[in-house]
């Protein structure tokens, strides 16, 4: 088996000597990826700004750590791992400005880990194309400095593939088979549901081939499930009744799991959409959305190229895991959001980048040029629509945070400052941005009642938030009115 698996994972690049294709190895395995980590760290800090503000999730994840902002309802499909991340920072600065920069930092430092997990698998030029390919989609730019947990999915979706093909082509590579072991842990860590969708196909080979079957990869694999797992599964008993239970309030709260097609829903997110819930309006214009039917395409590709260079199991094993993660977000959810299917989108990314690439160099010699020029004009469309998606986006998403801030210094005008207590329409950010706690009398973040609320009101400043077209609680009728940013804000009279 050991000579199988290292006749389809061996090095493409055979020019020149041993010696030399070595040296290749050491010089271009570090410096491929090492270039497309720093560009594209640069890239979040130039385009989406650290300024942009924190958003309605990312004041959930960072609250729970925060020094300045008491922590928001913690509803059961999250988990803690965002909010450790961000706690060397976020426990003792409320600068969102220092946040962003910490966080586009780590996410190329891991972009960069996830890449070196694939040396030796395919040529560094590849790893280089692929790494770039999945940093220049606007939704990784987008969401790699913030606080939310899906690119971290992907990374260590990708850092595990790597990892696992490694461990499978020498038993004797304890780096790699740590990394499938921290690979996973980082991915339940983050969302202990999507790393168990990704890692079906690795535990689908390690049963169900023997020769595929390595007791201490399969060891790795699940005790990095459970290690990143653990703290979810206690919390469920702790504070939901029960693993059972938590997984059924978090299918109720995204809408019930079953059998919902939302291929249609995630194209409407590409233009910019951060979240499709209600999903309606029309598909974005096609120059938007040919790349998200070109990419499967390019992958099959990408598997015809290595199965014939005797690199199948690079290639199928991301294709494969590529495919659970995307399952639960297309076939399985009322709902969408773009940066669902970064786990998706990584791991696509090594057999695009090797489809690319033997289009421009496998061409006839003469038709090289013609086939290297139509894919760069491709790839130049293609990067043209992302970075004007990402400018609109950030825009969009950059003025939303603004409109939260300045509530949150009307409610303060008004005499609601901290300690204080927001309800209503998006009361959870805004009483973020204000440091007031947050509750709900109902929803998917019910966690109290009216008559707490009242009695919480004769001993400190209360607000509740509406719509302009919105009815304020029973409680609230009575209470001042004020308007600012397109929301009314009804003052309970102890804030005075």
């Amino acid at each position: 088996m050991a000579k199988t698996l290292n006749d389809t994972l061996v090095p493409a690049e055979r020019h020149g000597s041993t010696r030399t294709a070595r040296v290749g190895l050491r010089t271009g395995g570090r410096a491929w990826p090492a270039a497309v980590a720093a560009a594209f760290t640069l890239a979040q800090l130039a385009l989406v700004r650290p300024g942009m503000g924190l958003g309605w999730d990312e004041s959930v994840y960072v609250s729970q750590v925060s020094g300045h902002s008491p922590a928001a309802f913690f509803s059961a499909p999250r988990a803690r791992g965002v909010s450790l991340l961000v706690a060397p920072i976020a426990s003792w600065s409320s600068s969102t400005e220092l946040l962003r920069v910490y966080l586009a930092l780590l996410s190329g430092l891991g972009l960069f880990l996830a890449l070196r997990a694939w040396r030796g698998l395919f040529p560094a030029r590849v790893l280089g194309a692929g790494g770039a390919l999945f940093a220049t989609l606007w939704v990784t730019v987008f969401y790699g400095p913030q606080a939310m947990p899906n690119y971290w999915v992907a990374i260590g979706a990708l850092a595990g593939v790597g990892h696992f093909l490694r461990a499978q082509a020498d038993p004797d590579d304890r780096a790699a088979l740590w990394g499938v072991g921290a690979s996973a842990a980082l991915m339940a860590w983050m969302r202990p549901t999507d790393a168990v969708w990704v890692t079906l196909p690795l535990f689908a080979v390690l049963v169900c081939l023997p020769r595929w079957r390595r007791p201490r990869v399969l060891a790795a694999l699940v005790v990095g499930l459970a290690t990143g797992a653990v703290q979810w599964v206690v919390e469920a008993y702790v504070g939901f009744g029960g693993l059972s239970e938590r997984l059924a309030d978090a299918s109720g709260i995204q809408g019930g799991l079953g059998w919902n097609i939302a291929v249609l829903d995630q194209l409407r997110t590409l233009g910019g959409r951060s979240l499709c819930r209600p999903c309606a309006g029309s598909i974005p214009a096609t120059p938007i959305i040919v790349w998200w039917f070109v990419l499967p395409l390019l992958a099959a590709v990408g598997l015809a190229v290595a199965v014939r260079a005797r690199r199948t199991a690079g290639a199928l094993l991301p294709l494969a895991c590529a495919t659970t993660a995307g399952i639960p977000y297309l076939f399985m959810i009322g709902y969408a959001a773009p940066r669902f299917l970064l786990p998706y989108y990584a791991l696509l990314a090594i057999p695009v980048a090797a489809a690319l690439i033997h289009l421009v160099t496998a061409s006839i010699r003469k038709r090289r040029p013609v086939a290297a020029a139509l894919v760069a004009l491709g790839l130049a469309g293609h990067l043209a629509v992302q970075y004007t998606v990402l400018t609109r986006t950030v825009d969009r998403t950059t003025a939303s945070h603004r409109d939260w801030a300045r509530t949150a210094a009307e409610l303060h005008r008004l005499g609601v400052r901290p300690p204080c207590l927001l309800t209503g329409h998006l009361a959870i950010p805004i009483a973020f941005y204000a440091g007031c706690r947050s509750v709900q009398t109902q929803g998917h973040n019910n966690n109290t009642t009216p008559a707490d609320i009242v009695g919480a009101a004769e001993r400190l400043p209360v607000a509740a938030l509406t719509t302009p077209k919105g009815q304020p609680p029973d409680f609230a009728r009575t209470w001042e009115r004020h308007r600012v940013a397109g929301l009314l804000l009804h003052v309970a009279p102890s804030a005075r």
